[in-house]
């Protein structure tokens, strides 16, 4: 028997979108999940967004209110892909009437909106899921069990990269994404919280860190209207608060070093996110735009020892849950399915699976610490 969960979705920009269309597949790939979802209801402020997108996929009702969502006795879940800004008050306001929220990172501007959400939903047993994706890669999760079972040898040194183009159109519109009231850390609550995330889910807990970060677009104009995605702009100019680059150097209590770097504006570069692990013994790399390889070094060869492509299949994480076989390529939005999956599945068996509240706090408080070393030039403790 098949009991259904109903679920609401905060906030319908592209994220949005990406959420609805993952509960909708969840049954596609994971038939034999006890638990469905049933759209009720969308909450978008935005003139009429709400409307088309109840219209388009389904939802029985839609507000501009996301306050009537937290009330609606209907709704058992909630999808939080509002501004960050946002987060903290409904991802508080959802667990504390009852609800399970899958919520995107970062989970608000700081490490103590994370922590505050967290609070709640431990305090009223509510399930989280937190939009971590790129864990969720059956390349990931292999290189991560590979690493663990010793097979590089013991961790020496890691470079986790995320740089991208969205933001390097110099008329790209001075959205709340580069408000510091509103966007927080700029690029650190945007990429470097998928990279601190990948850091730690492979090699475990930071210790210390020491961050520089830059703004290289200082001006963008304001928006004359509602905007969707990275739109363009010719209005007023104003001052971008927060950063569009973020390098820090890394020491994890294991004693493994590490190199995270990440940038909004980068000319050239669409999506290049990543990783490349180094072991005593071999290495392992990885590259979001070749999801499903990869790269492996490993043997007693040490000095010019050869890298082998590997390429995952069914056994590989949530691979057998979209293709048959080695080499069929996986998207993005199969990551998002993955994550709707792991969440369903913590509703319906009230133990979590996947990435959680938690994790994003580990992530915000290393975001916070970036911030710290940035102002003062300084080697920063991350605390727990």
């Amino acid at each position: 028997m098949v009991d259904t969960l109903g679920v609401a979705v905060v906030g319908f920009g592209w994220m949005g979108r990406v959420h609805t269309q993952a509960y909708a597949r969840v049954p596609h790939h994971y038939p034999g999940l006890p638990l469905r979802a049933e759209l009720v209801t969308v909450a978008e402020d935005v003139p009429g967004r709400a409307e088309e997108a109840a219209a388009q996929f389904g939802f029985a009702s839609a507000t501009r209110d996301w306050r009537e969502v937290a009330a609606d006795p209907r709704v058992q879940a909630v999808s939080i892909t509002a501004p960050n800004f946002l987060h903290r008050e409904i991802g508080v306001a959802m667990a504390e009437a009852g609800k399970h929220i899958w919520i995107e990172k970062p989970v608000g501007l700081t490490a103590e909106d994370a922590r505050a959400v967290a609070d709640a939903a431990a305090r009223t047993g509510v399930r989280s899921a937190v939009g971590f994706n790129y864990r969720n890669a059956p390349a990931v999760e292999t290189a991560r069990a590979l690493i663990a079972s010793g097979e590089i040898g013991t961790v020496t040194h890691v470079r986790v990269r995320l740089f991208s183009d969205y933001a390097a159109h110099p008329q790209g519109a001075l959205t709340w994404r580069y408000e510091r009231e509103r966007g927080g850390s700029g690029v650190l609550g945007d990429l470097a919280s998928h990279g601190a995330d990948l850091a730690r889910f492979l090699l475990g807990d930071i210790a210390s860190l020491t961050a520089d970060t830059a703004i290289f677009v200082p001006e963008r104009a304001r928006p004359t209207g509602a905007t969707a995605g990275h739109t363009l702009a010719t209005g007023e100019l104003g001052p971008v608060e927060n950063e569009d680059y973020v390098n820090c150097l890394l020491r994890f209590t294991s004693g493994a070093r590490g190199v995270l770097e990440a940038c909004r504006v980068s000319v050239g570069e669409q999506n290049n996110y990543g990783f490349e692990v180094h072991g005593t013994k071999g290495a392992v790399f990885w590259d979001f735009r070749r999801m499903g390889e990869l790269g492996i070094s490993r043997g007693t060869g040490y000095q010019d020892q050869p890298v082998s492509t590997m390429y995952v299949g069914p056994g590989d994480g949530e691979f057998g849950a979209f293709q048959p076989g080695a080499a069929n390529a996986m998207g993005y939005d199969d990551l998002k399915v993955v994550e709707a999956y792991r969440f369903l599945r913590s509703v319906a068996e009230g133990t979590s699976y996947g990435a959680t509240v938690e994790d994003a706090v580990h992530s915000a408080v290393v975001l916070d610490a970036m911030s710290r070393s940035a102002e003062s030039g300084a080697w920063v403790e991350v605390s727990a």
